[in-house]
């Protein structure tokens, strides 16, 4: 499959599960006399867009679900089809300004419209299962798109709990080089992600419920454990977005610390030798009058009495326990 956003098909799947690539208006005109007719159009095409509105059939609610600028996971049934919206990883990731792109559907028995702006990196995936004549019918189709964004997901979000785990584990050393950007990059990622997998669990859960005849038994057990996966990945997410939180308090805590015993120290050593810089810049006056001004060891005294009071400062600081 091609890296971008302009890729677009028709696959025909006949009821021995052969699937061929077609035109577009002969997969329309092949809908109700195959098991699967499945369409993919770029968003970003007009004439594609325009071809939709006009020749493709959906009803026009369906259009502007398929069309809107913005969208969230949701599952939404009309007449005798269903409006469905993914978010999976990005094929093309310098493109997409979000972390997650979308993939709209339109489904019903044997047909699926499907419109992307962007490409979502499980597609190929599910497109080599329905030229292998591994997907029959549209629930397959649903299901394996599922299962497909899922997997990918899943491995992502894993990296994020070990990148705070290796976070946790170091925190407490006084070197952590870029901490704080490490946590704040983990912690919008895992946002990123929770922000459509909570409704992604609620889309997928509905679309078990279904009742619809084109969703059998066997899809919806399958999308059950799609919407099963999708929940334990939110909670995860939700975890590490606490986590980072957390992390970054202590990191906070930690630099707050670290300031305050520098602070002291410093305190501290201005408190041994204000009093010796007094002594020493009394007895180094150019005036008369000076006592032991005359004697020869008069230098001798005073630097013995400024090392016995330092050190007596400094056993006193030891012995409070300042430091």
């Amino acid at each position: 499959m091609e890296r971008g956003v302009n890729r677009e098909w028709a696959y025909v799947v006949e009821d021995a599960g052969k699937a061929s690539a077609v035109p577009r208006e002969e997969a329309v005109a092949r809908h109700g006399h195959a098991s699967l007719v499945w369409i993919h159009l770029n968003g970003r095409d007009s004439g594609s867009l325009e071809w939709l509105r006009d020749r493709c059939g959906i009803p026009y609610p369906a259009f502007l679900a398929l069309t809107a600028v913005e969208t969230r996971p949701r599952a939404d049934f009309l007449d005798s089809g269903a409006i469905i919206n993914l978010r999976g990883l990005g094929a093309t990731p310098h493109d997409d300004p979000d972390t997650l792109v979308s993939i709209r559907l339109w489904a019903e028995a044997g047909f699926v419209i499907s419109i992307s702006y962007r490409t979502i990196s499980a597609i190929e995936q599910v497109c080599e299962k329905t030229r292998a004549g591994r997907i029959l019918d549209p629930g397959d189709l649903i299901v394996d798109l599922a299962d497909a964004i899922t997997a990918r997901l899943d491995p992502e979000v894993a990296v994020l709990g070990d990148l705070i785990d290796d976070l946790e584990g170091h925190i407490g050393e006084r070197a952590v080089a870029g901490a704080r950007s490490r946590i704040a990059g983990v912690r919008s990622r895992s946002i990123d992600f929770r922000r459509f997998l909570q409704p992604q669990r609620d889309a997928l859960e509905r679309l078990s419920l279904t009742t619809a005849e084109w969703v059998t038994e066997e899809d919806r057990l399958h999308l059950r454990e799609a919407a099963n996966r999708a929940a334990r990945m939110a909670e995860e997410l939700e975890a590490v977005r606490e986590r980072s939180a957390l992390l970054h308090e202590q990191l906070t805590d930690l630099r707050t610390e670290q300031i305050d015993q520098r602070s002291l120290i410093v305190a501290l050593i201005a408190l041994i030798f204000l009093p010796l810089t007094f002594v020493t810049g009394l007895f180094g006056m150019n005036v008369e009058g000076i006592p032991i001004r005359s004697d020869g060891m008069a230098f001798w005294w005073i630097a013995i009495g400024s090392c016995v009071f330092g050190a007596a400062l400094w056993l006193i600081v030891r012995w409070r326990r300042w430091i």
